[in-house]
């Protein structure tokens, strides 16, 4: 028995030796001294996409918007502001009754304070922004003032805004959502 199996674990030894070496030889196998294939200049690398876990999920949650029981369609900013109303949203849905304030925009209060970054601008309908910090406006009119700027609602004409916001008080719901 030993006869046999001497020279059969040689012969498996032999074959896997030139196994390993015949991918170097012929410069098919492109496999290095190491085992590993060498990373060659004029071939593709997969792009990695650096995305942290938070930026992952920013990007996923949206906040959506209804004027009394209408949906409309927000682009939001991307700054501070925006991302704190986010966070406020996380635990449902935010109602804020508004009022009339004007001829020209809904304001109601949030509840509590969020980053300002306010700038001198000229308003118009469809414009949301938020007013001392706590309060939102969304414009059916125009005016110029010193406001930090949430997002515009798209879609909708100076007119459909004015039916929207321009009888009498309204509410909003602002919520998170993917």
């Amino acid at each position: 028995m030993k006869k046999i199996l001497m020279p059969l674990c040689l012969a498996v030894c032999l074959i896997l030796a030139g196994c390993g070496a015949a991918g170097t030889e012929s410069g098919g196998g492109n496999v290095s001294p190491s085992g590993t294939s060498p990373v060659l200049e004029n071939e593709e690398k997969p792009q990695l996409q650096d995305h942290t876990e938070e930026s992952i999920e920013d990007e996923e949650m949206m906040l959506r918007m209804k004027i009394g029981d209408i949906p409309v369609d927000v682009d939001w900013e991307d700054n501070e502001s925006v991302k704190a109303l986010k966070d406020l949203c996380q635990d449902g849905p935010l109602t804020i009754r508004m009022s009339m304030y004007g001829g020209f925009e809904q304001v109601g209060s949030i509840g509590q304070s969020l980053p300002e970054d306010d700038i001198q601008m000229t308003t118009q309908a469809g414009d949301i922004v938020l007013y001392a910090g706590n309060q939102i406006v969304v414009f059916y009119g125009s005016n110029s003032w010193a406001y930090t700027k949430l997002g515009h609602i798209s879609g909708k004409t100076a007119r459909e805004m004015a039916e929207l916001l321009g009888d009498g008080a309204v509410t909003i719901l602002i919520s998170a959502g993917q």
